[in-house]
C-alpha cells in the first residue's frame, strides 16, 4: 500500500476530517485541480491556498482526484452520500 498523501485542511483530525466538515462519514479529501493538493474540503482550500480554486475539467475525468472513493480502503468506513452535493466545487458539470 502507497502513503497516504498529505491532505491540508483547518484543524484537521486522523480521519481528515475539518473545522467545516466533521461528522462520523466527513472522511474524505479531494485533489483540486489548481494545484494538485488534497484539500479535506473546499472551503479548507479557499482559507489555505493563495490562489483560486479550480474544478477538473470532463477531459481530465480520468485523473485520481478523491483520497478515497465509497469506502475507506483502509478501514472501510463509509463516507458521506451528502458528497455528491458538492461535486460541482470538484468537478465541471
Amino acid at each position: 500500500m502507497s502513503p497516504r498523501p498529505d491532505v491540508h485542511g483547518v484543524d484537521l483530525d486522523p480521519q481528515t476530517r475539518c473545522a467545516h466538515w466533521h461528522g462520523a462519514l466527513d472522511i474524505v479529501a479531494l485533489k483540486l485541480r489548481c494545484c494538485g493538493a488534497y484539500y479535506a474540503c473546499r472551503d479548507c482550500h479557499d482559507a489555505l491556498a493563495d490562489h483560486p480554486a479550480r474544478v477538473w475539467p470532463r477531459s481530465e475525468w480520468g485523473a485520481s482526484a478523491v483520497l478515497c472513493g465509497d469506502r475507506c480502503p483502509a478501514c472501510a468506513a463509509p463516507f458521506n452520500p451528502g458528497c455528491k452535493l458538492h461535486r460541482h466545487l470538484y468537478f465541471e458539470g
